[in-house]
Parts: structure tokens; C-alpha cells; sequence
């Protein structure tokens, strides 16, 4: 019996382990998905790969799937942070969801002087961080963190992670200062829709560890910027090549 649905549970998945179900999970697997007893179902928990399941209890308000066997062991993404300032509500889902999908490890939002973003709900976007991970085929979750302040973030930064600036007032291309690049950690920094100001811009390229880069001719918008630089990152360093 093949298992076309994939769901995230905090669980650890082993052979025989029963995993219990939450009302919300239930809901979702009997209620929308129509699953009986003795289905089975792809689960993964970001730390034990992904394991086939079968349903073994069905309820409205819970249930339980017993693990049959390791379908993939965990894959995990390179070391790559996405650091990104919040923009509107739906743009800003759209660039966690994108940045689960390509391969982002960690992702976090920065308020800059120009960020028009004053708050996130941090567990709605880590949510839709899961739901990207549950759809694409991932076996790992990016964690979001709480939004740090620009500065803040800067002064407490760990200089061994490089760091792709993307700066709007470049217009040379990406890929040469990528080329011979170096290995290891990196964190990608996209600005708000205003861009950095002239003192972060300064910030940035003083910190040492910062490799300015153009995402072209044109200005992307902040949630175009973002898949566009996660691209060119995973094309010339990370696991794409």
C-alpha cells in the first residue's frame, strides 16, 4: 500500500513506536483526508528521518499510528540561516514557506530601521515552515526564530558564519564573489522593502565576514529576493551542485 500523505508529528518515530494523535491531527486525517483504520501515512519529526506508519486508532478527537518501518533517513540542509525583515503578513508566510522548501536550516526575522513589519506571530510561521516541510518531501524543519532587532543580531554575531549581503546597490553579478567563496556556515541577508539603511549597509560590509552581492539589474521585491538569493546560494555552495 503506497502512502501519499506526509504528516509532521513531535514524536519519536522508531519500528513499532505507537504515535498518539492530536485533536488538530485527527481532524486533518479522518475529518479531511477520509483515513481509516489501517491506512498508512508518511511521518517525520526532523530528527528520525521519515518512517511509514499505519493507522491503528481513528477518532474524531484522536488517534494512533504505529511506525512499520523507515521509509528515508534524515536529510539534513546545509548550514545556511535566512536572515529577512518581516514584510506584509502574506509575503512574509510565502518566504518562511520558500525558505523551508529550498533548504534554509534556520530562518530569522530582523527588524531593521526601514522593517514596516513591527511584530510576527512566530508560532503561525513556524507552522507554515512544517506544512512546507510536509509537502516538499523534507525530513527536517527550519527552526523560525523570535525576531532580534538588526543591531542586536550584529553585535553578538558569530564571525566563523559568512555572510551573503544582498545589496541593492550593487549591480555586478552574483555569482563572482560566490565562486571562491568559503565553505562552511553562511547566513543570507535580505533588507525590507526600503532596503538597509546607509549604517546597516556600512555595518555589514565593515563586519568582516560579509560577501556584498547584486541579485541583478532590477529591484526584486523583498519576497522575490529571497527565493532569488536562496537559489544562487544553493547553485554555487550548497547541496544543489
Amino acid at each position: 500500500m503506497d502512502a501519499k500523505i506526509r504528516l509532521y508529528v513531535e514524536h519519536p518515530l522508531g519500528d513499532g513506536q505507537t504515535v498518539p494523535l492530536d485533536r488538530g491531527q485527527a481532524h486533518y486525517l479522518f475529518g479531511v483526508m477520509r483515513q481509516t483504520t489501517g491506512a498508512q501515512i508518511l511521518l517525520f519529526n526532523g530528527q528520525d528521518g521519515e518512517w511509514r506508519a499505519e493507522v491503528t486508532e481513528a477518532g474524531k478527537r484522536g488517534g494512533a499510528l504505529t511506525c512499520l518501518g523507515q521509509a528515508r533517513p534524515l536529510q539534513m540542509p546545509p548550514d545556511l540561516w535566512l536572515c529577512f525583515a518581516p514584510i506584509k503578513k502574506a509575503r512574509t508566510d510565502f518566504i518562511v514557506e520558500k525558505a523551508a522548501e529550498m533548504g534554509a536550516a534556520r530562518i530569522v526575522p530582523v527588524q531593521t530601521e526601514f522593517t514596516n513589519s513591527g511584530r510576527i506571530q512566530r508560532d503561525r510561521l513556524q507552522a507554515h515552515a512544517v506544512e512546507a516541510a510536509e509537502q516538499c518531501g523534507g525530513t527536517f524543519v527550519p527552526e523560525v526564530a523570535e525576531m532580534v532587532r538588526f543591531d542586536k543580531l550584529l553585535g553578538a554575531w558569530n564571525k566563523k558564519r559568512h555572510i551573503m549581503f544582498c545589496d541593492e546597490a550593487l549591480s555586478s553579478s552574483v555569482h563572482a564573489p560566490l565562486a571562491a567563496a568559503h565553505a562552511g556556515p553562511w547566513a543570507i541577508f535580505i533588507g525590507p522593502e526600503g532596503g538597509f539603511s546607509e549604517r546597516e549597509r556600512a555595518r555589514l560590509q565593515t563586519l568582516g565576514c560579509a560577501t556584498s552581492v547584486s541579485l541583478g539589474p532590477r529591484i526584486l521585491r523583498a519576497d522575490t529576493a529571497a527565493v532569488a538569493a536562496l537559489t544562487i546560494w544553493q547553485q554555487a555552495l550548497g547541496d544543489w551542485r
